[in-house]
């Protein structure tokens, strides 16, 4: 049982399909399903569900977790090592759903910690406990509750997110005379939505059930600069969070508020309070908890034209 196959199995248990398993890690695919042939006959027992498509089975997520933290580990004693020894400022691991809202952080970062290496790793928010615990990344950014033993959190921005309609939507008049627009008045309305398990996706589809409605989703995209530019085309409506419509762009949209209590979402940092984060996770972790979130480039006009992307950045 070496590190190598260990390893394989990682990529093979995430992606539960062997010859992409086999391109990312630029193996052959007979080579690849020896090793975790092998493996498997030295625990004594299948990791996988054979039968059609490729599935990790009980004992496979069991044994998973155990060769994450155990690599884990190994790589965070690698990099510990490195740090006492002096071998530059070293790398810091970020994890979120999205990176379009964080030019800034990174850019105030960087420039004061040039040396720092940073690795960008877009994950969906179901991802980052488990990478997190593995210590495959060091922070994560999610919308949405990443719930785990042992990790620790820190709330970056709670916000108001509304809805942007085009410039020519007759609900763009409410957003004039600043009123609100019911959930139920949106029903059979066409959405511009993300995929599912994006947060803005996971809030549209809970505002909707909790009245007895489902939303008319005529596309489905994980680009929020897609997203936005559909709508502005006139090609339906999609949720954005009230710090886009803040931030100076270059699409003619308008925000409109959205009578709903809930109609919101909290950003939060988190990381594994059980780990010792490297120095150079340290002070990216202070940097996005000091940074103020609720700024955008520019405010945004009176009128509620939003000026930008949907969802821009988040």
């Amino acid at each position: 049982m070496d590190l190598n196959t260990l390893g394989q199995f990682l990529v093979v248990a995430r992606l539960e399909h062997l010859s992409r398993a086999a391109e990312e890690l630029r193996v052959a695919q007979p080579s690849l399903s020896r090793s975790i042939a092998r493996l498997e006959a030295e625990l004594g027992t299948p990791l996988f569900e054979r039968g059609g498509r490729l599935r990790l089975n009980a004992a496979g997520h069991l044994f998973r977790g155990y060769v994450e933290r155990s690599l884990g580990e190994l790589e965070a004693g690698r990099r510990a090592v490195a740090e006492a020894a002096g071998q530059g400022p070293g790398t810091v691991r970020l994890a979120s759903e999205t990176f379009l809202a964080f030019s800034g952080p990174l850019a105030a970062f960087k420039c004061a910690h040039p040396g720092v290496e940073i690795e960008l790793h877009q994950l969906p928010a179901r991802e980052m406990a488990r990478r997190l615990r593995s210590q495959d990344v060091d922070l994560a950014v999610a919308s949405q509750p990443v719930t785990a033993e042992g990790l620790e959190s820190v709330l970056l921005l709670e916000e108001e997110v509304g809805l942007a309609v085009p410039v020519g939507d007759p609900l763009a008049g409410r957003a004039r005379q600043g009123a609100r627009v019911g959930i139920e008045e949106l029903a059979g309305r066409p959405f511009i939505a993300a995929r599912p398990g994006h947060w803005q996706r996971r809030l549209l589809d809970q505002l909707f059930a909790a009245r007895g409605l489902v939303p008319r989703i005529v596309c489905e995209s994980d680009e929020a600069g897609a997203i936005a530019e559909l709508i502005s085309a006139g090609l339906g409506i999609g949720l954005v969070p009230d710090v886009a419509r803040r931030t100076a762009t270059r699409l003619p949209l308008v925000w409109v508020g959205v009578d709903s209590p809930d109609c919101r979402r909290s950003l939060t940092l988190f990381w594994d309070a059980q780990v010792r984060l490297p120095a150079a996770a340290r002070l990216l972790r202070e940097a996005i908890a000091g940074w103020d979130w609720t700024r955008g480039a520019a405010d945004g006009p009176a009128d509620g034209t939003a000026g930008g992307q949907a969802g821009g950045g988040f």
